[in-house]
């Protein structure tokens, strides 16, 4: 009898009452069965999101005023879940229900009262069967990871930003990542780096708009003693230190024209000098270069030149502002939560619908980078353990209860519409399935059903 669980088999009883859940814990005493109760249809769902399970018990009783909606549960656990049989105990004269639950692919029915021994026989039975091979692909943390590399979000805009960081990976050639401030362009950059052939050699970021003009230079290419005044001694710059790894140069707009020359010459020959010296060092670097600013529209005013932005521009990735990664502000939101509930030892255990409300209807102009500021500020400020629209900024929380605008780009398909509608629907519903399929006009049965056709799942 094998389980899913390190050792444990789980078993998760599904009734309005306890008393089947209490007559399985006094049969299987032992400690390697352990039971999960839920007597909620809303929450079944969820809780196959969250865990997995060895076995589940759906008593008739909780399929009284919503028939229908626990046969698409059924269904949908069924199809996603074949490593967890479902025994179905419908009451007397409620036998149609059970009939109905063994064609969407319950594993067996038994009309209740049931005695212990045919309970046991049951269970057991139900487990030995049971296919030793198969994920329940609800559960997020097997089929919906929400973070690659070290980026959280899994909106269709994040999922190309991922294929096109692998295709990247798999090649030595310059990459150009473009986006507005806060979008995540070094994560990009490191997450390249760290899927790479270089991963185990050094990658280097270099921050250009932060440094003095006149010493990017010798932060790039190092200088010799005595190169310039305050030069004691020898420098090694960050193409030399990152040598066979990676040089991540962010906010490459800002460098001036003779800087533009000298890392056009790096690129055409693979060589530079160091300040001072006159003599050729050979380099094995991967350039990544970042910007917030439109490099074309630099190029058209003079700023920046044309053959510089082609050899960086072989494979340019941008990076999509957080207003357009629909469906990803629940997921960084919860992120971002336990990493500042860890940073200040706070302990917050949810957020309110009007606050994850205005996080949602406002415009994020800062991108996460805001949004991770913003959830600190608010984590620091609670009193209790739910975070509550007093706790944002006057200028998002004035976003309450705005409308939640959806974009519709040329180019996207019919589907990708539909899913994207879905999403949006569900979280201004609050994740509420019911509430968003009558605001979606279509049945609850549809509902599922097009969720588990686009793999949409409630965020935690």
């Amino acid at each position: 009898m094998e389980c899913l669980n390190d050792g444990k088999i789980k078993i998760i009883c599904v009734d309005e009452g306890r008393g089947l859940a209490r007559q399985a814990m006094n049969i299987f005493t032992e400690e390697r069965f352990t039971f999960a109760y839920e007597r909620s249809l809303e929450e079944v769902g969820d809780r196959f999101e969250r865990e997995a399970f060895d076995l589940m018990l759906f008593c008739s009783s909780v399929a009284y005023h919503q028939p229908q909606d626990a046969l698409d549960i059924l269904e949908l656990i069924c199809a996603k879940c074949p490593g967890t049989p479902i025994l179905f105990f419908a009451h007397p004269g409620k036998l149609k229900i059970a009939h109905q639950a063994l064609r969407v692919g319950v594993f067996h029915y038994s009309v209740l009262p049931v005695t212990d021994e045919e309970l046991k026989l049951l269970i057991e039975t139900a487990l030995e069967r049971k296919p030793q091979l198969g994920l329940n692909m609800m559960l997020r943390t097997e089929v919906e990871k929400t973070t690659f590399e070290s980026m959280v979000g899994r909106s269709t805009a994040m999922r190309q930003v991922y294929r096109q960081i692998r295709q990247a990976a798999a090649t030595d050639i310059p990459v150009l990542l473009s986006g507005e401030t806060g979008t995540g362009k070094e994560l990009a950059a490191l997450a390249i780096h760290e899927l790479s052939a270089r991963a185990k050699e050094a990658y280097v970021p270099v921050h250009i708009g932060s440094l003095p003009t006149d010493l990017v230079a010798s932060e790039l290419f190092g200088h010799e003693r005595g190169a310039f005044s305050g030069a004691t001694s020898q420098r090694k710059g960050c193409f030399e230190v990152a040598e066979g790894g990676t040089v991540f140069m962010d906010e490459i707009a800002t460098i001036d024209e003779k800087m533009q020359i000298s890392l056009l010459r790096l690129l055409e020959t693979s060589e530079y000098c160091r300040i001072g010296s006159q003599e050729s060092i050979p380099v094995n670097v991967r350039m990544i270069a970042a910007s917030n600013a439109d490099l074309a529209e630099e190029i058209r005013k003079g700023k920046f030149r044309e053959d510089l932005y082609y050899r960086l521009d072989v494979l340019h990735i941008a990076m999509p502002p957080l207003r357009e990664r629909h469906g990803d502000i629940h997921l960084l939101v919860d992120h971002l939560i336990k990493n500042a509930s860890d940073t200040f030892q706070k302990f917050i255990r949810g957020i309110s619908p009007g606050f994850i409300s205005c996080l949602e209807s406002y415009p994020w102009p800062g991108n996460v980078r805001e949004l991770k500021n913003v959830i600190q500020r608010s984590v620091i400020s609670c009193t209790g353990d739910i975070l509550d629209i007093p706790q944002l900024p006057p200028r998002i929380s004035q976003y309450r209860d705005k409308d939640i605008k959806m974009t519709i780009r040329v180019g996207m398909t019919i589907e990708e519409v539909e899913k994207e509608l879905i999403v949006r629907t569900l979280e201004h519903a609050g994740h509420n399935r019911s509430r968003a399929s009558d605001i979606l006009g279509i049945s609850r049965r549809s509902l599922y059903n097009k969720m588990q056709r686009y793999d949409i799942y409630r965020p935690k």
